[in-house]
């Protein structure tokens, strides 16, 4: 019999874990009868509720259950590679405990990999309904921007919902880095994906996780990770604030000559200082950024530490 790992990321669940829990019982009721198994495995990323006791009693009760739980609260990139590791299956699909990510998609899923030829198969949302529309403005520019500026390519509204057969899984483990963006790593490592696309739903219970500014740093491990254009850009602003500046001096030159006395004062020389002064520190940002990154990757450290596990 073929096995599928649904592999679930879990930070302070207790309230979804048993909607889900019912949901993708049900569809491994439909799978069985294709003579496909599954194992589900619960990534306890440092919750602070009652979701891993949850998950306990599931496991005592369910020999399909698995879980890995953290020291402490390492991510959702961290939860999704230990999910990976832990998976004993032909094929891994990564999904959230809200409900989100329909598991009555899975079967359609299955299907596109086994009698279509597909590697993967991965979801994306049409729309964003339910979601704050600033939110959905800045996503949609970052896809758009990460597009522009890096080789990958992202796919607007996709989820980290997604059937892979092991040869990809395996792929994926092998990216073993510490700062890690799957939605990029997923494009990096290539193999033939269908993309399904579903109309967004809400979370059937909880609260979301990602807040603006989560995400906002979230976007930037994805275009630090897998774009160097940022330091490009540094270098091109560097080039023209140095044209700048000549065409500055000549321009200061010529009309001291012609009217005199026009090349004085300090507000002028203030402001010119505190532009170029601006100029360098966020190129200096930049590079900072990318250098943390790689001091972060020399340390070696491990991109999880399990606490328990089952």
């Amino acid at each position: 019999m073929e096995l599928i790992s649904v592999i679930v990321p879990c930070l302070n669940e207790q309230e979804a874990l048993p909607y889900f829990y019912k949901e993708i019982g049900m569809v491994a009721e439909d799978f069985k009868k294709k003579n496909v198994e599954m194992e589900f495995i619960f990534i306890d990323d440092g919750s602070t509720d009652a979701t891993l006791e949850t998950i306990k009693t599931y496991a005592k009760e369910d020999a399909r259950v698995h879980y890995v739980s953290f020291s402490r609260n390492f991510g959702k990139e961290s939860a999704i590679y230990a999910g990976l590791e832990a998976a004993k299956g032909d094929y891994a699909v990564l999904m959230d405990a809200d409900l989100q990510d329909p598991p009555a998609l899975l079967m359609e899923m299955y299907t596109a990999i086994t009698q279509e030829g597909y590697d993967s198969v991965a979801t994306r949302r049409v729309t964003r309904k339910g979601e704050p529309p600033i939110r959905s403005l800045f996503a949609r520019i970052f896809y758009k921007l990460m597009n522009k500026i890096s080789d990958i390519d992202l796919v607007d509204g996709a989820r980290d919902y997604r059937l892979m057969k092991r040869v990809m899984v395996d792929a994926i483990l092998s990216m073993s880095e510490y700062n890690r963006f799957t939605k990029g790593i997923f494009g990096w490592v290539g193999f033939k994906t269908k993309w399904i696309e579903y109309e967004n739903t809400e979370r059937v219970a909880g609260e979301t996780k990602w807040s603006f500014w989560k995400l906002f740093k979230y976007s930037l491990e994805g275009i630090i990770g897998f774009s160097t254009m940022p330091l490009m850009l540094a270098s091109w602003l560097g080039v023209f604030m140095c044209l700048f500046a000549v065409v500055a001096i000549i321009f200061v030159i010529v009309r001291q000559l012609l009217f005199g006395g026009s090349a004085f004062g300090w507000p002028s020389m203030v402001c010119i200082i505190a532009m170029f002064s601006g100029i360098q520190l966020f190129c200096i940002g930049i590079l900072g950024q990318y250098l943390s990154k790689t001091y972060l990757e020399s340390k070696k450290r491990p991109i999880y530490i399990a606490k328990e596990k089952k």
